[in-house]
């Protein structure tokens, strides 16, 4: 989650909501690609989690990164909880049990998607390491109880935190424990991003598989490769899931719309206070009829907060957020855009994906995502395994990647990063899968080894 918008505009017509979305659509040759990484902070000595207070903190942590990078802070009451690059774009933002997350500024290449997250590597390691902090490339702690995480001193969490019990089982395990990679994509017409919609929340389960890395809970194996998909198929059914309605005619920016104004919220934020309003809709505060703010109507800010309080597998802001993909060590984060844009950034890669999935119904795309994060690849849809839609749509994605032709000082196109998903497909196994061989083979039943072979 990136900064909190400002904007204190008061809004007056639905159409302002629908023409906030729009503004997003671009020209092909302004697409770009933007990738944001969570992971999840530990002690190097003995692998606790790592408080927010102390001179060997996170918060600690974010003042090193300040002086080091010069990002603009973010402050809530007091506390550092973020940082800006005005420069750039990019941001460092803490989720509510500490997990550190890059969101990576727009760049034009999978090439400079590396290159930013070497650097941020370097940086992260030459504050962290002497304060004596490493980080997991995980989507879900493997060890720590809920219990045991800390809190960060972030006011929109706090809300969150009182009102997820309320929805579902496991919202508060989904804040506190997991972690996740996306990128997020542009669109060139409504038409576009309809397409684009559509092909990547069929295929989202996919990248699930592909990226399948949470088979473990308090230090045994949990039954699933991503338990991470599996907590939000239990987190909130209101602002999660599929979205069937986005496969129905006259789906677009409008649809979306009437979509989020339902959508129940969490807060509006006014100065540096959280108001919380959950469960109340967007819809109600629109008409002026939200009982914590009587007769007042919600601003753009408010509108965009809101929309980032929705978490469908994929999310429609200004730009599209593949949602769907556990926090992976370094080495395998670049496959995940990589993935994406040879699938989407390519007409004839978008054409041939919506040509796997165009057939499929809605209760066939809700069986799909049901099952893989259980099943991973052996997950079925019809007659057909998710390993071959997944073999094909790498190969697509190869294909949409060197076709794209963007290339690095040493002359190598953009597919050398789906390399990791190659080596899945050579397997047969999820990173889930190769873990619990190692769970039970190498690491004798300790989950402790993961600290070193999939630490940042």
């Amino acid at each position: 989650m990136a900064r909190d918008q400002i904007d204190m505009t008061p809004l007056q017509s639905r159409d302002e909501l629908v023409a906030w979305l729009e503004a997003g659509v671009k020209p092909r040759h302004q697409f770009r690609i933007g990738t944001e990484h969570e992971k999840t902070p530990f002690t190097l000595q003995g692998h606790r989690p790592v408080p927010y207070q102390g001179v060997n903190g996170i918060g600690a942590l974010l003042d090193g990164m300040q002086l080091l990078l010069g990002w603009e802070p973010i402050v809530e009451r007091g506390n550092i909880i973020g940082l800006y690059d005005v420069t750039g774009g990019g941001a460092i933002s803490l989720e509510p049990g500490g997990q550190f997350e890059l969101s990576g500024a727009p760049v034009e290449t999978i090439h400079q998607t590396h290159s930013e997250l070497m650097a941020h590597l370097a940086q992260v390691r030459e504050v962290a390491t002497p304060l004596g902090i490493g980080f997991l490339g995980l989507g879900l702690t493997p060890s720590w109880s809920r219990a045991e995480i800390p809190v960060m001193p972030k006011g929109r969490y706090g809300i969150m935190t009182n009102y997820m019990p309320k929805v579902g089982t496991l919202g508060l395990d989904m804040m506190y424990r997991t972690c996740t990679v996306q990128t997020n994509l542009d669109f060139s017409s409504e038409a576009d991003m309809v397409k684009k919609l559509r092909v990547s929340l069929a295929l989202q389960p996919v990248a699930t598989a592909f990226f399948a890395n949470s088979p473990f809970t308090e230090g045994k194996p949990n039954g699933f490769l991503s338990f991470r998909s599996e907590i939000w198929r239990d987190t909130d059914a209101a602002r999660s899931g599929m979205l069937p309605f986005a496969f129905e005619d006259g789906m677009g920016f409008e649809r979306w719309v009437d979509y989020a104004l339902d959508v129940p919220m969490y807060f509006v934020k006014r100065g540096d206070a959280y108001i919380d309003v959950a469960g109340s809709s967007f819809r109600d505060f629109f008409e002026g009829k939200n009982d914590k703010l009587p007769g007042e109507k919600p601003t753009l800010s408010d509108w965009a907060n809101h929309l980032s309080t929705i978490f469908p597998e994929v999310r429609l802001k200004r730009y599209l957020e593949m949602r769907g993909a556990d926090g992976v060590p370094w080495g395998r984060l670049p496959a995940l855009p990589a993935f994406w844009v040879g699938l989407l950034y390519d007409d004839a890669s978008l054409d041939a994906a919506w040509q796997i999935v165009k057939d499929w119904s809605a209760d066939d795309r809700q069986a799909l995502r049901d099952q893989v994060p259980k099943l991973g690849f052996k997950a079925r849809i019809g007659d057909r395994y998710l390993f071959e839609i997944a073999k094909e749509c790498l190969a697509l994605a190869h294909a949409g990647l060197r076709r794209r032709a963007r290339i690095d000082q040493d002359g190598r196109d953009e597919s050398r990063y789906l390399e990791p998903l190659d080596r899945a497909i050579e397997s047969g196994k999820t990173p889930a899968e190769t873990m619990l061989d190692l769970f039970h083979g190498a690491w004798q039943g300790s989950v402790d080894p993961a600290y070193d072979a999939y630490a940042f």
